[in-house]
């Protein structure tokens, strides 16, 4: 279009229904910007994290893990400074020692309710969160992964370090049980979304668990929802070395279908070269397109400025910045999509406002 603008004039209540897949810190970023813009979000969570606290207390309590989950859920909440500090505090001394009071939290009320996806959903009453949080499933799921020269390991906190000692890349992972099934809540929100939004996040440890729920990709394609791959700023240490964003495309289209979505979205804000340098000495490099790479594997491919270098040097999506773009990118396709159907609009500019 030959005019954007981010003038855009519509109640947050009235915003577009946006349901995002991923887990980790990527999805959780995202749903900061997003929460400003609409209030019908859904976040659909992997549940196939085995390490750190949310591995400790999956084993202890036979539970599902609940880093992810809390992550989103914290990022929609709507509570005093003094309840966003107490959730992210974490245990420095004892055998709680690196443990979250969010995921305690998350834990005790699994404990008295009669589900996972129960506990999740009151304890988004007591945040008072934006939108809604879904566990993609409520199995007790294992991620197991498979390397090029045929070696295979099983749980998700073991694949960075044996990608490292295999030195070779990722050929597929898979679900032990394999086809758990879906939580029908998301489901019914992938359905009904205006706008489906994948990653950004770990390729094969945060976005394509999900795809590996039954059901999932069946309702991804079943939806008449603008679909949207959010490709990360950074290829990832033990996991993409050396990948481009064709690779990512095709390691999504492997594990869930091929045209699975519309576009992808990738970084255009430069990466500082000291920044860059430090992250060389890791393996890790920006994702970047060249300008004349306009599609890839059917897949349209945007550039817009997304990125931002937070404290210590660390590369990230901008939640304002990112959001942003994703909601000027729904109303401009909403728009061409409504002009072709009803005869085509003559206009080149839009606006759109955030009512606060």
């Amino acid at each position: 279009m030959a005019n954007r603008t981010t003038d855009y004039r519509i109640p947050r209540e009235h915003g577009p229904r946006v349901a995002v897949i991923g887990g980790g810190h990527g999805l959780s970023t995202m749903l900061r910007g997003l929460k400003q813009y609409t209030e019908n979000l859904t976040a659909i969570v992997t549940v196939a994290d085995d390490g750190g606290g949310s591995g400790v207390l999956r084993q202890d309590l036979g539970m599902p893990p609940p880093g992810d989950i809390r992550n989103c859920m914290e990022a929609l909440a709507n509570t005093e400074p003094l309840m966003t500090e107490l959730l992210h505090y974490r245990f420095q001394e004892g055998s709680l020692a690196g443990q979250s009071f969010g995921n305690l939290f998350l834990a005790a009320m699994n404990g008295i309710s009669d589900s996972f996806d129960q506990a999740v959903s009151r304890m988004s009453e007591v945040l008072a969160i934006t939108g809604r949080v879904l566990p993609v499933t409520t199995a007790d799921v294992q991620l197991e992964a498979e390397f090029e020269n045929g070696a295979s390991v099983v749980g998700e906190s073991k694949i960075f370090w044996c990608k490292k000692k295999e030195d070779c890349r990722i050929r597929r992972v898979r679900l032990i049980p394999e086809h758990p099934r879906a939580l029908p809540e998301a489901l019914a929100a992938l359905r009904e979304a205006d706008m489906i939004v994948l990653g950004p996040g770990s390729l094969y440890t945060s976005i394509i668990p999900n795809l590996l729920v039954d059901g999932i990709v069946e309702a991804i394609q079943a939806s008449d929802a603008l679909k949207v791959y959010v490709c990360n700023v950074m290829t990832q240490e033990g996991e993409t070395e050396g990948y481009s964003v064709g690779d990512h495309i095709a390691a999504l289209f492997q594990h869930g279908a091929t045209g699975l979505f519309d576009l992808c979205l990738t970084n255009s804000s430069p990466i500082p070269k000291g920044v860059a340098a430090r992250y060389a000495e890791e393996g890790a490099e920006p994702l970047i397109c060249p300008p004349e790479c306009t599609h890839i594997q059917g897949v349209e491919i945007l550039r817009r400025p997304v990125a931002t270098v937070e404290s210590g040097g660390y590369v990230r999506h901008h939640p304002g910045h990112l959001a942003r773009e994703l909601i000027l990118l729904h109303a401009e396709r909403s728009v061409r999509i409504a002009g072709d159907r009803f005869g085509g609009f003559s206009g080149d500019t839009y606006q759109v406002e955030i009512k606060k």
